[in-house]
Order: C-alpha cells, then structure tokens, then sequence
C-alpha cells in the first residue's frame, strides 16, 4: 500500500484539510466541555453540603461587613501615611493582578493546540495535546468565569472607591447600578483574579502553592495600598475568585476533565502527561 510521508493516502489528505480541522478541534473541545455532567456529581461534592454552604456563607459575610466596619476607613487613613517609595513599588506590582496575563498566553496555548492537533498526528499524541488542553482551558475559565462576574457584579453594587465622593474616606458611599469606573469597588476584580490563580494552578500543581499564596496576598495588598479599594473589597474578591474557580472544577470534574469526584465527595486532580510525553509530542508538532 501507497503512503504519503509515512501516513496511508487517507490520513495525509484528512491532515492537510486545514482549517477545517482546525475549527473541529475547537468545535470538539466545545462538545467536550458542554457534555452532560455524570448522574448526580453535584449532589455529592463534599463543600456543597447545604450545611457546610450556610455555614460558610454566614462566616464570609459577617467577615466582609466587620471589616467594612471596623477596617476600611482606618486602612485608607494609615496607607496615605505610608513612604511614597514604598507605594509606587506596589503602584508597579498590582498591575500583575490584570486577568490579561494569564488569559492571554493561556488562551493563545489553546488556538495553538486546537491548529496543530493534525489528524495525521499519532493516536496517543492527540491524546497528550487533549489532556494538556483540558487543563489549559480549565485554567483559562477558572481565572475568566469569576473574573467577568465580577466586572458585572461589581458595578451593579456601586460602592465608590476609596477618597472618592463626599466624605473622602467614608467606606459607605454607594451609587447601586451606576456603571462607572469610581464606583465599581466591591468586590477588587484584583483580588478576584489573584485568588481564582492561586486556586486554578494550586489544584493542578500543588508544589507552586507557596508561591502562589505570595502572588495572591501580595496582590491582595497592593490595591489597598494604592487606595483602589478597600480591605473589605479585597477579601470579597478572594472569595468571589476562589468560589468561581472551585465552581469551574466541578463543572469539569462532573465530566471527568481533568479531575475526578471520589466517593468520599472529595475532587481530586488526574494526572497530566508527563513533561517529557509533552516534549515528544511538542517536537512532532514542529518537526518539517
């Protein structure tokens, strides 16, 4: 039998049709991701546990009206006494909380695979660049899902940024569904992000948690620090990002990527391709 390159005729016709399939790979990823969920996965992950919810819910609201309350106004008045030196360094660092720097190259990984991911390509390195792509897009909507909400959220709240409107340092000034920048302070879609990162990594590399809990809190800081919002609007972020990002797994672990529900109601992290299948695979993509 006739081959072409070392593929049959078929395979290295099919592998030469593209775009088309390019925009398949991505139609099948979509596919993929919408499937139904298996029967009753939500029902039993552990921190859904109605209980566990109120419980949950109560502490993160009494925490975030205590420290509008008792820390906000104190904390803008104490950081406006801080050396100049010491807020431009975290006036440069807080831009690192912008979703753009992980959407971005996480979002180019993904149109990249979906391009290379050639039909010719043997069965297990399709295999090798699904599983990557699972986990790249995961991290992807983990970090953009709460991430938009929030941009939604937060303006239909209205709660004026620090030292802005009548009183200055008055943490209770609301202009509810007003959509401007100004009053689009709760929850600091910072923070959002930080913490959606350090939820989306952590669960898939546990190693970088360390590193990852810095980035967060010092992110977490800097928008205090560089008065865009106020202690309050930090911790809400937190929680919106962690909350959102936990919601995305399941999404994913209701349809067993990249993650599975254990009996027990607890998500655990399949395990990827190792970095040297992906190395493999990598110098097949670019190979002439």
């Amino acid at each position: 039998m006739s081959v072409t390159g070392g593929l049959k005729p078929a395979a290295a016709q099919r592998a030469g049709r593209w775009p088309q399939w390019a925009c398949t790979n991505v139609a099948q990823w979509l596919v993929l991701l919408g499937r139904p969920a298996r029967a009753r996965a939500a029902a039993t992950m552990a921190w859904r546990a109605p209980l566990r919810l109120a419980v949950g819910a109560v502490i993160v609201t009494a925490l975030i009206a205590g420290t509008m309350v008792a820390f906000d106004a104190w904390a803008i008045r104490a950081v406006e006494r801080l050396p100049s030196w010491l807020i431009a360094v975290f006036d440069e660092l807080t831009d690192f909380g912008k979703s753009g720097w992980f959407l971005v190259p996480t979002g180019i990984a993904l149109l990249v695979i979906a391009a290379l991911a050639s039909p010719a390509l043997p069965h297990v390195s399709r295999l090798v660049l699904a599983a990557v792509s699972v986990r790249v897009g995961f991290v992807f909507l983990a970090i953009g899902v709460p991430g938009l909400a929030v941009t939604v959220v937060k303006r239909l709240i209205g709660r004026a940024r620090p030292l802005v409107g009548p009183g200055g340092e008055n943490p209770f000034g609301y202009l509810p569904f007003g959509w401007i920048v100004e009053y689009a302070s709760l929850p600091s879609g910072h923070a959002t992000t930080a913490f959606g990162v350090l939820l989306a990594i952590g669960v898939l590399w546990p190693r970088l948690r360390p590193l990852l809990w810095t980035y967060a809190v010092i992110i977490a800081v800097s928008r205090v620090v560089v008065t865009a919002h106020h202690p309050s609007d930090v911790l809400a972020g937190a929680v919106f990002g962690i909350v959102g990002a936990l919601l995305v797994r399941d999404w994913f672990a209701a349809r067993r990527l990249g993650f599975v529900l254990g009996a027990d109601g607890v998500i655990r992290a399949l395990p990827g391709p190792s970095f040297a299948r992906i190395k493999k695979v990598a110098r097949q993509l670019v190979a002439p």
